[in-house]
């Protein structure tokens, strides 16, 4: 049950994200079907997918301090393969922000 939630919340979290770019219309969004998924065939891993998922646990975890959005576009741009750990500050410092 808990990676069905996982798994929708972070298909939910993807298409806030893709829904924000479409009104915005000053950024080219890539095709979802055309971002080049990085898959392991032997694992059955998909590494974009994990990254959306760090992505959106990391901004249940840190709220407005968390910018989800800018993660899960480095997960489309660098095809999941610098994936965000939410206990790693290193791996998230660029997607922290300080409110004010």
């Amino acid at each position: 049950m808990c990676s069905s939630f996982r798994l929708a919340t972070a298909i939910v979290f993807a298409a806030f994200v893709m829904a924000c770019y479409l009104i915005e219309g000053s950024y080219s969004l890539p095709s979802i079907g055309h971002y080049g998924k990085r898959f392991d065939s032997i694992s059955g891993i998909d590494f974009i997918q994990i990254c959306l998922n760090n992505c959106a646990q990391c901004k249940k975890m840190f709220g407005d301090y968390f910018q989800g959005q800018s993660c899960a576009e480095s997960c489309l741009k660098f095809k999941g393969k610098a994936i965000p750990d939410c206990e790693d500050i290193g791996s998230i410092a660029p997607f922290l922000n300080t409110l004010e």
